[in-house]
């Protein structure tokens, strides 16, 4: 299974370039997608400071997706469309179980993510599917973090920090 992503690389060449953080995100019309969205505009020039590329992969087709990446800035990532879902089963991303998706924490958060401007929209993809986040450094996978629910919210520059420290305890 090789994917390339929109700016033409696979995700063994650009983790073969540099390190990488490959998000995987929910549906495009999720609240929390929208808000990971959000985050990794906010604080993209940080993580790549650090020294970590960022891709995303989502379930949307490409035509779709434009707007949703220009409305955050992350027109230019690195994105890998996944309409059947290939990479997120070869990942191990599962699918969540109804508390993972919608038991009170995650529909209080839905409301926060809303209020700060990150409405549902349509549903684009599989409703179920979590988010997860991998880390890639020459081909391999060197860490992930793992979503409990749809609701969580990680730090993408104290992970970016974890990998590239990783990644120099490795090489000491």
């Amino acid at each position: 299974m090789i994917f390339p992503s929109s700016n033409g690389g696979t995700l063994a060449e650009l983790s073969n370039q540099r390190p990488v953080m490959v998000v995987f995100l929910r549906h495009l019309g999720c609240t929390f997608c929208r808000e990971a969205l959000q985050d990794l505009s906010r604080t993209r020039k940080q993580i790549e400071e650090i020294g970590v590329s960022i891709a995303l992969v989502h379930m949307s087709h490409p035509k779709q997706v434009s707007t949703t990446m220009n409305r955050y800035g992350l027109e230019d990532v690195d994105q890998f469309c996944d309409g059947t879902c290939e990479m997120y089963r070869a990942f191990g991303v599962k699918r969540g179980s109804f508390l993972q998706l919608f038991n009170p924490k995650v529909v209080w958060r839905g409301v926060v993510a809303t209020l700060k401007g990150n409405i549902l929209g349509a549903l684009d993809g599989d409703g179920f599917r979590m988010p997860s986040i991998f880390f890639m450094y020459q081909g391999e996978i060197q860490g992930s973090f793992r979503h409990r629910t749809a609701a969580d919210r990680p730090d993408y520059v104290a992970l970016a920090k974890q990998f590239r420290q990783s990644l120099e305890n490795d090489a000491a």
